[in-house]
């Protein structure tokens, strides 16, 4: 017996033990946390060492724009790892994101040396990144004006359809008079691409303008209405019955029932509108409107000029994702009550 217990003494972890190991588990996980951190600042590194220590193919001319990029985007990752010292949740947001910013310089690193290091991938069609870069910096004035068009046509476009949208899905999904006539519109417009229509619009609007706007708002309204009648009608039927035990009127209920629990699906037809929008635009600015990035991407395209429109696609893309990254961060404060954050 007293060997037994001689044993279960032996091979019993002490508190002590017990907190070692875990003070070394905490160690380990923020050892990796910080190597993980900081990964895309050394590949950043490897990027700018790459591109200013190995060969270019043929003797190709470059310039340090690219550099300054490279600069820039280190510095920025930087920034954000200094502002999230002392707040954990930032900081985790930025370890989890790590990886894509590292890959994203892995992807620079390749693309230079398939190009201007090597010429695997070889001119007009695959310009380098520098390239890209100063054809964007020459042709600055007309990119920004562009730009400035594309944005106008895109965001008249989308206010008109979303706000003819919202107000024929809240009517379709309350009413249902007004819906038995919605609703065989939305059934034909919905198998059929918004843009399928861009070539009979452009033929008898006023304007190509007018009719690039009509296809955008076109597309937004079918995504924002179809959304809005569907919140609607999967708001619990209960809550209803209840507001209008205690009084509430049709309007009332609209106002203070319907839309409210409907917000959620409402918004979900708004970012699914911008998408609907942004294409909706490039094809309108291709095949008609003569201004924009869609057609400045297609003159340029005409002439071969391969980095200039590289450059403006750039653009473009980087504009849509900071106009659907705002469109998210107003829907995520707008219905922060859905996640108990009052």
């Amino acid at each position: 017996m007293q060997k037994a217990n001689h044993l279960n003494s032996k091979n019993e972890i002490t508190r002590e033990e017990i907190l070692n190991l875990q003070e070394y588990k905490k160690s380990k996980d923020n050892k990796n946390s910080f190597l993980k951190l900081i990964m895309p600042i050394i590949f950043g590194i490897v990027a700018i060492l790459e591109y200013a220590f190995i060969k270019n193919n043929d003797g190709a001319n470059t310039t340090n724009v690219y550099i300054g990029f490279l600069v820039f985007l280190i510095l920025i990752y930087i920034i954000r790892i200094l502002l999230s010292r002392n707040n954990q949740t930032n900081r985790n947001e930025l370890i989890y994101k790590s990886s894509r910013m590292s890959f994203l310089f892995i992807i620079l690193i390749i693309y230079d040396v398939l190009t201007l290091k090597t010429g695997i991938l070889a001119l007009p069609y695959f310009p380098w990144v520098d390239m890209v870069f100063n054809s964007m910096v020459a042709d600055k004035s007309y990119l920004l004006s562009s730009l400035l068009n594309s944005l106008k046509l895109l965001f008249l476009g989308y206010f008109i359809g979303g706000f003819l949208g919202l107000i024929t899905g809240i009517l379709a999904g309350y009413f249902n008079r007004v819906n038995y006539w919605v609703e065989p519109f939305l059934k034909f417009i919905g198998p059929i691409p918004t843009t399928t229509w861009l070539p009979i619009i452009m033929a008898i609007a006023v304007s190509l303008f007018q009719g690039a706007v009509f296809i955008i708002a076109l597309g937004v309204w079918f995504s924002v209405t179809l959304a809005t009648i569907t919140g609607i009608r999967n708001v619990n039927k209960s809550y209803f019955e209840v507001a209008s035990t205690l009084g509430a009127n049709s309007n009332e209920l609209v106002r203070k029932i319907a839309i409210p629990s409907a917000l959620p699906s409402i918004f979900q037809g708004l970012i699914a509108g911008m998408s609907s929008a942004c294409n909706a635009l490039i094809v309108a600015e291709m095949l008609g409107v003569e201004s924009g990035l869609g057609w400045y991407i297609t003159w340029k395209s005409s002439w071969a000029d391969y980095s200039s429109m590289v450059g403006a696609i750039i653009l473009l893309a980087s504009t849509f994702i900071l106009v659907n990254y705002g469109l998210k961060k107003i829907s995520k404060k707008a219905l922060r009550w859905k996640e108990g954050e009052i």
